[in-house]
This record gives structure tokens, C-alpha cells and sequence, in this order.
């Protein structure tokens, strides 16, 4: 008898990884010695926030910093997180029972799946949609059905497309405004409706609210728990990658119904020992610095979605400036597949977007290009395109 690798049902059930091609392309391109500019992932460029790091490297020097951190968080952090919500949201939060660290906010959106979805279970996700929210239902073995977004509908869910008998099987719905990938904003009315269908059908509802900060032109994007009733079933997520450029830190957290959270807790005591004390400290410092950081954080990125939007515009598109998050969605020439227009952008300019297809069946026709890049460097991209004869047709 031979070892059998066959990968379990739950790996083998998740559809292709297109990060994984885009990764090969760009590991051949630095092989040739092509300068790539990556603009396909959401990795924020430039150091986190002096202060943060003043505060990390004070903690790496206390002897406590470097044992087990709680399982649950520093109390210091959890303070911050539920003082950081008053102040944006006037939330009202028990540090204790309603907040939870996350090792990054990616993590905690699958494992929430794994510690609530049952084989078979109904989640409504929406498509597209950032990948851990479809992802991590499909691990845990739910029946995802895909609420499928319409660029004629301004990227919002259709609730009342929602079939009668799904919506009263529907166990949990997952969805994320200011919008990763198609950076779409949904007014207060719609999270008013959507509180209201949950209720209606005791359906669990899970926000990402990871792009709460980023936000333009005077446009301020809703929380859930803003809306009367929404703790009652609801939990928020929210990063400290974007805002405060702490990506590879791996802090986010998680806020919302105690009961909910405390089956969370409860799954990520079997499965981690919580956030370095260090990076904890390092985020309590960052959820209160003065809002002037907040703001020059979104000065950098209005920019530049200003600059790129303008240029792709002179190249062809008739792109409008989103009200939020660190990305562009760009429709594909007529004709090609994102797959196709991603990979041929690569190979001809060295430029890496993420293909819309990457975010669900309903990303197809689009790509995502990330506002990661000094002026310099998005001016290069769009020489390259224009070398390159890359416009919109």
C-alpha cells in the first residue's frame, strides 16, 4: 500500500487560486529582470506610524511582552478597540465581552465560518466578494449561494432577488461596504434594510468593515452596529493593515453580538495562543492617534486614485472616483476575460493587477488595481500602457 495525499473534500471543493498563476508570472518576470510594479494585492506601502513602532519596540523590551499573550487579548487593547468604536460610531462596547483581537481580520472571518457553518448549512455571500468571505463557508462545508452584485445597482445587494426558500434556510450573511473589490459604498438606508432582513429571517450578519478609515471626499461609511437592534445578531470586522499600514503586523478585530464573539473565542482557543503582546501594544497606540494620522493616510490614497484615475480615463476608461477603499475597479477590454487581461498586463508591461474573477464567478470582466505606488510609479504604469497599447475599447 502507497500513502495516500489526497488532499480532505473541504480543500479540494475550493475553486482555483488565480493569486497562485500571478505568482508565477511574477517570479519568471524578476527571474528576466523585469522591474514589476505590483499593484495586484492590498499590501500597503511606507512604514506604520512612528508612534506604533515607538510603542512595539518599548514592549519588545519588557520581559512579560515575550510570554503567552491572553488568550482573549491585553485588556489594554481590548479598551482601545471598544474607546476607538465610541468615538467613531458612539458604539457602546463591553471591552470584556463584545470585542476580540484577530490575528489579522482574514483570519478571523474564515475561522468564524468554521465555528458557525455546519456541513450543508445556507451562507449568502455576495459575488464578488473579498475571497474569505466565500472561502471560508466553503472550508467549513456550507452551501454558499452567491447574491450576484450588478454595476446597474451600484454594486449594493438585491435583497429582494433573494429566493423566499433560501432566505429561510440562510444561516449567515456575509457582506462588506466600503466594498473589497469593487470599491461600491452602501448609504445607511441600506444597512437599515438589511438589519431589518435578518431580523425578519434570524439570519447571523457578518460585516468587514475594513476600510472604514479610507474614505473620501468628505463621505463617512457606516457601521452596522450604528443601526438600533444590529448587535442582537451582527458582528464587525475591521484591520489595522490599511489605515495604519500594518499589513505584515497581522492585528485585526472582531466586535458585535457577545455570543457570537464567545464561539469565536472559543474556536481560537483550540487553534492559536492570540496576537503578540508587542503588535497588541503596537495597535492600542494606533486606535488612538489623533485623527491627523487617519487623514493623511486618506490624503495619500485620494491622490492617488485621483492621478490613476485620470490617467486610465486618458487611456480610454470612463472610470469615476470611488468614495472609499485603496482600489480601483476596472472593467477589461471588450473582448477580454480578466483572466486574459491580467496575465497579458503582466507579460507586457510587468504591471500586476488582480483579476475580478479572483473575487467570484461575478468578477469576471473586471480587474482590481491597488492604489499602492507613489506618483512616480503609477506614472510608469501608465506609460507602460500606453507603450504597450493596453487602453479601453
Amino acid at each position: 500500500m502507497g500513502f495516500d495525499f489526497t488532499p480532505a473534500e473541504r480543500i479540494k471543493a475550493l475553486p482555483p487560486y488565480v493569486f497562485a498563476r500571478l505568482d508565477e508570472l511574477k517570479a519568471k518576470a524578476r527571474e528576466q529582470g523585469i522591474d514589476l510594479i505590483d499593484l495586484g494585492m492590498g499590501n500597503p506601502d511606507g512604514f506604520a506610524p512612528q508612534p506604533v513602532i515607538d510603542a512595539a519596540t518599548k514592549a519588545l523590551n519588557a520581559p512579560e511582552t515575550h510570554g503567552y499573550p491572553p488568550f482573549e487579548g491585553t485588556t489594554n487593547f481590548r479598551s482601545a478597540i471598544a474607546r476607538w468604536y465610541h468615538r467613531r460610531y458612539r458604539v457602546n462596547l463591553s471591552a470584556d465581552s463584545e470585542t476580540l483581537p484577530l490575528i489579522g481580520s482574514k483570519e478571523g472571518l474564515t475561522h468564524l465560518a468554521l465555528a458557525y457553518i455546519n456541513p450543508g448549512d445556507t451562507v449568502l455571500v455576495p459575488s464578488p466578494a473579498y475571497p474569505a468571505h466565500f472561502r471560508g463557508p466553503l472550508i467549513a462545508g456550507a452551501n454558499v449561494h452567491n447574491m450576484v452584485l450588478q454595476p446597474e445597482q451600484d454594486w449594493l445587494i438585491d435583497l429582494s432577488a433573494i429566493p423566499e426558500k433560501v432566505a429561510q434556510q440562510a444561516k449567515i450573511l456575509y457582506f462588506n461596504y466600503p466594498s473589497n473589490p469593487t470599491t461600491a459604498v452602501a448609504p445607511r438606508e441600506f444597512f437599515e434594510e438589511i438589519v431589518a432582513f435578518a431580523r425578519h429571517y434570524s439570519i447571523l450578519l457578518v460585516h468587514d468593515l475594513c476600510y472604514a478609515e479610507l474614505a473620501f471626499d468628505g463621505y463617512q461609511p457606516t457601521s452596522l452596529l450604528e443601526i438600533p437592534g444590529a448587535k442582537e445578531f451582527s458582528v464587525e470586522f475591521h484591520t489595522l493593515s490599511k489605515t495604519y499600514s500594518m499589513a505584515g503586523w497581522r492585528v485585526g478585530f472582531v466586535v458585535g453580538n457577545h455570543q457570537i464573539i464567545q464561539g469565536l473565542r472559543t474556536l481560537k482557543t483550540n487553534l492559536d495562543y492570540g496576537i503578540f503582546s508587542a503588535v497588541q501594544a503596537a495597535a492600542e497606540t494606533a486606535l488612538d492617534l489623533p485623527d491627523c494620522y487617519v487623514k493623511q493616510a486618506q490624503q495619500r490614497y485620494q491622490q492617488r486614485r485621483d492621478f490613476l484615475v485620470e490617467g486610465l480615463n486618458q487611456l480610454g476608461w470612463n472610470l469615476s472616483k470611488p468614495q472609499a477603499t485603496m482600489y480601483l475597479w476596472v472593467p477589461c477590454p471588450t473582448g477580454e476575460s480578466s483572466t486574459d487581461f491580467a496575465l497579458n498586463t503582466i507579460e507586457k508591461t510587468g504591471v500586476v493587477v488582480t483579476p475580478g474573477n479572483a473575487f467570484g464567478e461575478a468578477g469576471e470582466g473586471y480587474v482590481r488595481i491597488s492604489l499602492i505606488a507613489e506618483h512616480d510609479r503609477l506614472q510608469e504604469v501608465l506609460n507602460r500602457f500606453q507603450q504597450a497599447g493596453i487602453r479601453y475599447y
